[in-house]
C-alpha cells in the first residue's frame, strides 16, 4: 500500500489503485469476532499514564483521554528522538583492558570497577512526545451516561456520552494503510455543536494555516536531551554548530464537516454547530536513516502528510475504517484464545482488576491480556518503522523515563518475545533490521573501545544506534553501563525468527553473518582463566551486585549470564553453519572454545550461581533473574534435559520470591512455565494484574498493570504486557527443545494452571514453521490440530509422544496421542 502511495504518478491513478486493492484486500481479509474484546469505563482519563487508552500504527501513536469539556490527544512518531549520528566510544578505552583484567584475576574487584568506567562513552538520546491535539468544547451541559472504551478487536477507541438529552459520541483509530489518525465526532442534537482544534508541542515549533485549509504544526526536536537521571545544569541543547538542530517534525490536520461551519485560523480550528466532523491528522519527520544527520541531510518532512491526507480524504469514513479494521484483523484475529469465564467481560476494567485482586474469578482476564499484548504490539511494531522501545510508541515527557529507549539488557528483548509465537511474526522485523544497523555501529564500539573485532552491543540503544558502555565517559555505575552482551542476546531473535519460519535465505543473507560478527567480538573477548576456563573480563551480572570484603561490587569475570548467552550464540551459530553448509572451519572453533566456556555451577544454597564465584548477593530479591538466562529465553536448562541445573533455578526462583517490578513478574511467567508449573506461573500472572495505584511509583518493586492494563513497572513500561503474553504462549504450548535426531519437541499444555480447566487457543506458531490448535477440557486435552510443519517434529503429551513429518492433522483425544490423515 506504502509502495503505491510512492510509485504511481498521477492522482486519479493512484487513488483508483488504492480503491481496487481496498476491495480485494477487505474481500480475503478475516471477519472480525462477533465477542470482541474491550477495555471500559466510566469517565474520561485524567492521568496519562495510568488511564489514557493508546491507539497506533506503529509508526503514529496516541493516547486518548476521552474528555468533554475539552479532549486531549497526545501524538508521538516512531522517528521523533532527540540527537543525531555522533561517534559516542571512549578512544581511550582499549589502553585501560589488560590492567582491568588483571585486577580482576587478581580480586581486586573495586579497583577494576572504577578502571571499568573508563571504557564508558556518552548516554543514549531520547525518545520525544510530538504534542498534543486538543478540541475544547463550547457551550456544553451536564454530561450523563458517559462511556469511554477500547476495542482491541478491531483497534477503535470510541467516547459517548449524552447532554441536555442529545447523544454526543466519538470514534478514533489510527489506519496503518492509510498512516492518518481519525476522529469522527457526531451529535444528534439539531442545534450541531461547536469546538474549538488546537496543537501544542513541548518542543520548538510554530502554527500556520495552509492554503488549502490544513491546519498545520511544524519544528524540531532538541540535539540533545539528558537523561533523567542525570543531574546536569542545561539538561536540554536544542542545537550546536556542526550537527544543527535535531529531528525535524510536521503534522497537518483536515476537517471535514456536516452541517455547520468551519474556520481554520492562524492559532486554531474553529468548528460551529456541526452535526457531524471527522478530524485526520498526518505527520511525519525528516529522519533519513541512522547515519544521516536529522537537519542537514534529512527528508522533506513536509511531503508526505499532505499525500496521506489527500489520498484519505477520498474515503468516506466507513470506507477509511473497513480498511483500517481489514490490516489490523489480518494480524490480530490470527489468535483466538478462550479460557472461558467470559460473564465480567461487561465490568468496568477498574472494577474488575480489583475483584480479580480481592480473588474473584477471572480467567477471562488473562485471556484479555494475552490478547492485549498482541494488539500493543500491532500498534507499535510494523515492518519499515521503528522497533517498539521502552514505553511501546507512546510517551508524554520530554526527559522521559530511561529516556524511553532500547534497554537491551532484557527489555528490548522481552518485547518481542511473543512475535513469533503469537503469530506476528512480521512485526519482528523492525527489531531484526535494528540488529543489522547496530551490527555497523557496534563494529565501531568493538574496535575502538576494545580493539577487537566483530561487533558489540551494550545496556542502551537509540535511534542512532549507539553501541557503546553508557555512562557519560566515566559516570555510569558498571552494574549496568559496562554490560557487553547485547549485541550477542539480541542475535537470538535472528535466530528465532529462522526458528518459526523456516527462511533460510533470510538466514544466509542476513541473520548468518551479523550473528557471526557478535561471535567474533566475544571470541576475542574471551580469556583463559587459571583453569583454562574462557571467561569474560569484565564482566557484571545486569544490575546486581555481590558482597565482597564488606562492599556492594559489580565487576568480576565469567557472570553466569554471560556464559550461558555466550553458549547460546555459540550453539545457534554451529547449527545454522551446518544448515547452511558453510564456515566448517570457523563452527569447529565455535564447538572447542564452547566446551571450553566456563561451566555453570550450583551454589551452597542448592541455587543456581550469578557469578564465577558463590558470591553472596547484595540484594537477594534483586528484580533482575539474568542468570536464568539459560532457562528462558535460552535452552540450555529444562526439566527435561538438565534435571539438577533446572532445580537449581527453581530453588533461584523461590529464593528470588514473587514480588518485583511489572516485567520482572512477567519475565518470571515464563520462567515457571519453562519449568512445567503452571499453577505458579498463573500466580505471578495474577499478581501483574493486580491494578497499580495512581500515585505510586516504586522503581524496585508492587508492579502490576494500570487501568488501562498497561504495565506499570512503575512507571509504565511495555515489556510487562509483552512477556505476559510470551508466558501465557508457554503455558501452553512450548517448542525449544529438539530431540536426540534434530526434531523439533513440541510439548503440549506443560504448563496449564488448575485455574484454566477448560479452555482453547488456535493459530499458535512453533518452531520448525508449524501452528497449531489446542482445547482442553477437564484440565485435560482433548483435540490439537497441528498445520503445515516444515521440519520433523516430535508431539509430547502426558509422557507419550508422536512423530510428524509433512502432514496437516495430529488429534489428541482422552489423553491418547493419534495420527489422523488431513481433511
Amino acid at each position: 500500500m506504502l509502495i503505491l502511495k510512492k510509485l504511481t504518478q498521477t492522482e486519479p491513478l493512484r487513488i483508483a489503485l488504492l480503491i481496487l486493492f481496498t476491495a480485494l484486500f477487505c474481500a480475503q481479509a478475516q471477519a472480525v469476532p462477533a465477542d470482541h474484546l474491550a477495555l471500559k469505563y466510566d469517565n474520561p482519563a485524567t492521568d496519562w499514564e495510568k488511564e489514557a487508552l493508546p491507539l497506533g500504527n506503529g509508526r503514529l501513536g496516541v493516547m486518548v483521554f476521552g474528555g468533554v469539556d475539552e479532549e486531549t490527544i497526545t501524538l508521538n512518531e516512531s522517528t521523533l528522538w532527540s540527537g543525531a549520528p555522533y561517534d559516542w566510544n571512549s578512544a581511550a578505552g582499549k589502553e585501560f583492558l589488560p590492567k582491568i583484567r588483571e585486577l580482576v584475576l587478581a580480586e581486586k574487584f573495586h579497583e577494576a570497577g572504577e578502571l571499568t568506567k573508563k571504557l564508558q562513552g556518552a548516554y543514549s538520546q531520547s525518545y520525544l512526545p510530538l504534542g498534543n491535539l486538543r478540541i475544547k468544547f463550547l457551550n456544553q451541559g451536564k454530561p450523563s451516561n458517559y462511556q469511554r472504551s477500547l476495542d482491541i478487536t478491531d483497534a477503535v477507541a470510541e467516547v459517548e456520552y449524552q447532554e441536555n438529552g442529545h447523544k454526543h459520541s466519538r470514534k478514533m483509530f489510527v489506519s496503518y494503510p492509510d498512516q492518518v489518525f481519525v476522529m469522527e465526532l457526531q451529535t444528534d442534537d439539531p442545534q450541531g455543536m461547536s469546538f474549538e482544534i488546537s496543537l501544542d508541542s513541548l518542543l520548538e515549533h510554530k502554527l500556520s494555516r495552509a492554503e488549502n485549509g490544513d491546519f498545520l504544526m511544524s519544528g524540531h526536536a532538541p540535539i540533545h536531551v539528558a537523561p533523567s537521571y542525570q543531574q546536569v545544569e542545561n539538561p536540554i541543547i536544542q542545537r550546536d554548530d556542526k550537527r544543527g538542530t535535531g529531528m525535524r517534525f510536521c503534522t497537518r490536520i483536515r476537517v471535514q464537516h456536516d452541517g455547520g461551519e468551519i474556520t481554520v485560523e492562524d492559532k486554531k480550528i474553529v468548528a460551529k454547530d456541526c452535526r457531524s466532523v471527522t478530524l485526520l491528522l498526518a505527520c511525519d519527520t525528516s529522519f533519513n536513516g541512522f547515519v544521516k544527520l536529522p537537519d542537514g541531510e534529512g527528508i522533506d518532512e513536509t511531503i508526505q502528510p499532505l499525500r496521506d491526507l489527500d489520498i484519505a480524504s477520498e474515503f468516506d469514513n466507513d470506507v477509511l475504517l473497513k480498511r483500517h479494521q481489514a490490516y489490523y484483523g489480518n494480524l490480530f484475529n490470527r489468535v483466538a484464545i478462550d479460557l472461558g469465564g467470559h460473564e465480567r467481560r461487561d465490568m468496568l476494567m477498574p472494577e474488575r482488576l480489583q475483584a480479580a485482586t480481592e480473588g474473584a474469578d477471572d480467567p477471562d482476564l488473562a485471556a484479555l491480556l494475552f490478547q492485549y499484548g498482541r494488539y500493543l504490539l500491532i500498534a507499535s511494531s510494523r515492518p519499515g518503522e521503528q522497533p517498539a522501545n521502552l514505553q511501546g510508541l507512546w510517551n508524554d515527557k520530554m526527559r522521559p523515563p530511561w529516556s524511553s529507549n532500547y534497554t537491551v539488557n532484557i527489555n528490548t528483548e522481552m518485547n518481542y518475545w511473543l512475535a513469533e509465537p503469537a503469530n506476528l511474526s512480521e512485526l519482528h522485523e523492525p527489531l531484526l533490521t535494528m540488529i543489522e544497523e547496530l551490527a555497523v555501529t557496534g563494529q565501531r564500539t568493538a574496535e575502538v573501545t576494545y580493539g577487537m573485532d566483530g561487533w558489540c552491543a551494550h545496556h542502551n540503544v537509540d535511534l542512532w544506534r549507539l553501541s557503546c558502555p553508557v555512562g557519560n565517559f566515566g559516570e555510569g555505575d558498571p552494574v549496568w553501563a559496562n554490560w557487553q552482551m547485547g549485541g550477542a542476546w539480541l542475535c537470538q531473535h535472528l535466530w528465532e525468527h529462522y526458528q518459526f519460519t523456516g527462511d533460510r535465505d533470510f538466514l544466509r543473507e542476513k541473520a548468518y553473518p551479523v550473528m557471526k560478527g557478535a561471535a567474533e567480538f566475544l571470541l576475542d573477548y574471551l580469556v583463559e582463566d587459571q583453569d583454562g576456563h574462557l571467561v569474560t573480563i569484565p564482566s557484571t551480572s545486569p544490575e546486581n551486585k555481590f558482597l565482597w570484603q564488606g562492599q556492594h561490587e559489580s565487576v568480576s569475570m565469567a557472570s553466569t549470564s554471560d556464559m550461558e548467552i555466550t553458549w547460546d550464540l555459540f550453539s545457534n551459530l554451529i547449527e545454522a553453519s551446518e544448515l547452511l553448509d558453510i564456515d566448517q572451519e570457523f563452527r569447529e572453533q565455535l564447538i572447542a572454545k564452547r566446551e571450553k566456556l566456563y561451566p555453570l555451577k550450583i551454589s551452597k544454597r542448592g541455587t543456581l550461581q550469578e557469578w564465577y564465584q558463590d558470591f553472596e548477593e547484595a540484594d537477594p530479591h534483586h528484580r533482575h533473574i539474568s542468570h536464568l538466562f539459560a532457562l528462558h529465553p535460552g535452552r540450555q536448562i529444562s526439566p527435561t534435559t538438565t534435571p539438577e541445573l533446572a532445580a537449581a533455578a527453581r530453588k533461584t526462583l523461590e529464593t528470588r520470591g514473587d514480588d518485583g517490578t511489572g516485567w520482572s513478574l512477567a519475565w518470571k511467567i515464563n520462567f515457571w512455565a519453562r519449568l512445567h508449573d503452571g499453577d505458579h506461573a498463573h500466580r505471578l500472572l495474577t499478581r501483574l494484574l493486580r491494578p497499580t495505584g495512581i500515585k505510586d511509583t516504586k522503581y524496585d518493586g508492587g508492579g502490576g498493570v494500570y487501568l488501562n492494563l498497561l504495565d506499570a513497572h512503575p512507571p509504565f513500561q511495555i515489556d510487562g504486557n509483552f512477556g505476559a503474553t510470551s508466558g501465557i504462549c508457554e503455558m501452553l504450548v512450548q517448542s525449544h527443545l529438539k530431540t536426540e535426531d534434530g526434531a523439533v519437541l513440541v510439548e503440549l499444555l506443560p504448563a496449564l494452571p488448575q485455574a484454566w480447566p477448560n479452555g482453547q487457543v488456535t493459530g499458535l506458531r512453533l518452531r520448525g514453521g508449524a501452528e497449531i490448535d489446542l482445547e482442553w477440557k477437564n484440565g485435560k486435552l482433548t483435540a490439537c490440530v497441528l498445520k503445515s510443519p516444515q521440519t520433523p517434529i516430535e508431539v509430547k503429551y502426558g509422557g507419550k509422544s508422536i512423530k510428524v513429518d509433512a502432514i496437516d492433522g495430529i488429534i489428541q483425544l482422552n489423553g491418547e496421542l493419534a495420527r489422523v490423515s488431513p481433511e
